[in-house]
């Protein structure tokens, strides 16, 4: 079951935005809510205490009052002494009025009332006209446990307070504890969220880079499909609509090349005939001058053949239409056979070719090894000054042979090197010969080993000056004749 999402880019990006913000603002805002609610508490708290403190400050100091006025009243039994009691008892039920709230919180109610009931019974004794010096003093020694209730009620009201401290300090613990545990479920959370957008935007985001590197490789036969927002599926049907395009270009180049070739071919072959009918005397005995305008029309004849089998070669390897033909045949007499079928080029050019190669039978496509010895000495030959050499050299390994062409021409420049494979990439050294080539040469080499699963590379040797070429072909048969025979 798919669900739901953004189609577009720009969607999906504040989406993920969204998401990864929200459970972080969810936190603050619940934190400062916390933070308001634990702050006011706090204030509320101090106040009472302070209120509180003070309170009983007062409280003591009014029922220290009260009572000197009443030793005063038993002294002097007049009648300003006697309001003066009056005032000091009412002031202290007022005092005890304004401490109720906080003393029925405390659970001190009880406390505060039986202060009030003691000092109206020693305000109402002392009222009394007909009391005795006896019952005076009796009144006043109830001043003691009058003190003894406020001072319990102070203990009580400060307990009180204290116990309310703790209190916010717990929820202050327990803020900060469930500010953690966000705090750390917050981490991961947004870790996955990230991670997962992450992947829903570089998903699509790999699909066109591989399409593109594809591309640029000139893979066309493999389809573009990108999958995710609207706007990068729409960016990958256009690299599809490219990819088809490059596709047809590319049909069109390969058809054409192969339409070219096979055109050529038929004329080419009727030069080609005539002028060996020419060499052989069938038209009659040539004289010298003669001879040698007809062997450099041999020459170019078979350049250009060269040339159109290479055309040839690159457009079926292109379409991927070219097989391998695998055969056991001598290695050393189909060097022998392409040198020899080069030997007017080398003569014309005065280049020496020096063979070591072993005798030994190997299992490859004989035509595309062909195809390569050509290619390669070809290449020497152009390359290579009058007077050069050029040096071919073979040799077997337990599960391969090796091939090995050098020239003491210029070599080639290392800023040349990454391309010299390339279709249609010709250097900047001069070539000799009068065809110029058409720079699939190595091209179609690099195919034809590939094809064999073998490889093809430009060496540094202090051995030659010019360039050196080795080849590795693999001989699966012979390493699986070496395991039966090694199993034996």
């Amino acid at each position: 079951m798919a669900f739901p999402r953004p189609q577009s880019l720009n969607g999906l990006i504040l989406v993920g935005f969204g998401l990864v913000a929200l459970p972080l603002l969810i936190a603050i805002v619940w934190a400062l809510v916390n933070l308001d609610r634990l702050a006011e508490q706090s204030e509320q708290l101090v106040v009472t205490g302070i209120t509180a403190a003070e309170d009983n400050r007062l409280l003591s100091q009014q029922v220290d009052s009260l009572e000197r006025v009443a030793r005063q009243y038993l002294v002097l039994r007049n009648e300003d002494s006697l309001n003066l009691l009056q005032q000091d008892a009412e002031g202290l039920e007022q005092r005890i009025e304004k401490m109720s709230p906080l003393a029925e919180k405390a659970n001190a109610d009880s406390f505060a009332r039986s202060i009030l009931v003691s000092a109206r019974r020693i305000v109402a004794n002392l009222s009394d006209t007909e009391f005795t010096d006896e019952a005076g003093e009796a009144v006043v020694a109830e001043f003691a446990t009058l003190r003894q209730r406020v001072t319990r009620l102070s203990l009580t009201l400060s307990n009180h307070i204290e116990l309310e401290l703790n209190r916010l300090q717990d929820s202050t613990r327990r803020a900060q504890q469930v500010s953690a545990w966000q705090t750390a479920a917050l981490v991961p959370g947004t870790l996955i969220l990230v991670l997962f957008f992450t992947l829903l935007v570089a998903k699509p985001i790999r699909q066109i880079d591989r399409a593109i590197a594809q591309l640029g490789k000139s893979g066309f036969s493999r389809p573009i499909e990108v999958k995710g927002p609207s706007d990068l599926e729409r960016l990958g049907r256009q690299l599809e609509w490219l990819r088809l395009r490059l596709l047809e270009l590319a049909e069109e180049k390969n058809r054409f090349l192969r339409h070219m070739s096979h055109e050529l071919k038929t004329p080419l072959a009727n030069i080609r005939e005539g002028t060996e009918l020419l060499l052989d005397g069938t038209v009659g005995e040539l004289e010298q001058p003669q001879r040698e305008v007809t062997d450099i029309l041999r020459l170019n004849g078979l350049k250009l053949q060269q040339l159109i089998e290479n055309l040839l070669s690159f457009s079926a390897w292109q379409s991927k239409n070219e097989v391998l033909t695998l055969s056991d045949f001598p290695l050393r007499a189909l060097v022998i056979s392409v040198a020899k079928a080069q030997r007017l080029a080398l003569k014309a050019a005065q280049i020496q070719l020096k063979l070591d190669v072993e005798d030994i039978v190997v299992t490859a496509d004989r035509d595309k090894l062909r195809t390569v010895l050509d290619n390669l000495l070809s290449n020497a030959v152009k390359f290579t000054p009058t007077g050069g050499i050029v040096t071919i050299r073979a040799k077997s390994t337990p599960v391969s042979f090796v091939l090995e062409f050098a020239d003491t021409g210029p070599g080639i420049p290392q800023h040349e090197t990454p391309r010299i494979f390339e279709a249609f990439f010709q250097g900047n050294q001069e070539q000799g010969g009068h065809i110029a080539g058409t720079g699939i040469g190595l091209s179609v080499v690099l195919e034809c080993i590939q094809a064999h699963d073998g490889s093809v590379e430009l060496v540094n040797s202090d051995e030659f000056s010019g360039a050196h070429f080795q080849i590795h072909i693999p001989q699966k048969r012979e390493a699986a004749n070496q395991r039966i025979a090694a199993n034996a």
